[in-house]
């Protein structure tokens, strides 16, 4: 297995500055998606430093009006203490991303289930995709939720992406991007109703990606703090890295 890292995660947006110490990401399309719009350090600033990213973040986001500012640190580095404490007396929300890898075939083996049909996404089934998606997207608010279906729809063009819909009885349920490059196969956004969760859904997701890309590493980011990482590592991936981000929201 190649070293894996951050580096291989597939960001969207465009690098309209750079410097020593870090990459401004921008993506006009979407200014709603923190993921897209951001400044990734590519070492571990000092208070100073970051203040002064910060001012320069916060103004171009007012200029493109934009709410948010959002910060991820080197990888595997934590923030000081001292710096932590600045976060939270800023109102700065904080936490760190971790990356897992695994080979296809050791995933665990799952039996196919006739009640869960893993299909990829086509030009016939991409109404219910994006009806679903919509439901998944409209808990972070309808301005966040319509925009990303105009996202869904260029990942649909895009050959680089395979979406995949999950139906279980018949009923579209479960969906994940995958995103295919030379060595790697991403999981990005794996999703599963709420009303259908604890059905396999999830797993069979996985399965139909280890089954299609049998050559490449299979990597994903799990938020830290959250239980499917528990779920990851009892699949056997590996965990291989971690990530600090902050971010903090205005009022419009």
């Amino acid at each position: 297995m190649e070293n894996i890292t951050f580096n291989h995660i597939y960001t969207l947006g465009n690098i309209v500055f750079e410097n020593e110490l870090y990459k401004h990401f921008h993506y006009p399309e979407m200014l709603v998606r923190y993921d897209s719009n951001f400044i990734e350090f590519k070492t571990m600033p000092s208070i100073d430093e970051f203040k002064a990213a910060f001012t320069y973040l916060r103004d171009y986001h007012k200029r493109h009006g934009q709410s948010h500012v959002k910060f991820t640190f080197p990888e595997n580095q934590k923030p000081s203490e001292e710096f932590l404490e600045y976060l939270n007396d800023n109102d700065f929300l904080y936490g760190y991303n971790e990356l897992y890898v695994i080979q296809p075939n050791q995933f665990p083996r799952l039996k196919d289930d006739p009640d869960i049909n893993i299909t990829p996404v086509t030009s016939e089934n991409l109404d219910a995709f994006l009806t679903l998606q919509y439901t998944f997207d409209e808990e972070f608010g309808d301005e966040f939720a319509e925009q990303k279906v105009a996202l869904h729809q260029r990942n649909f063009k895009d050959e680089k992406i395979m979406q995949l819909l999950a139906y279980y009885k018949g009923l579209p349920a479960g969906s994940v991007d995958i995103i295919i490059s030379e060595d790697t196969a991403e999981i990005d956004q794996l999703s599963v109703l709420e009303s259908m969760q604890r059905k396999g859904i999830g797993g069979q997701l996985q399965k139909f990606v280890m089954d299609h890309f049998p050559q490449k590493t299979v990597i994903l980011v799990a938020d830290g703090n959250d239980t499917p990482r528990e779920m990851y590592l009892k699949q056997n991936y590996q965990y291989v890295g971690f990530e600090y981000e902050c971010i903090k929201v205005f009022d419009s």
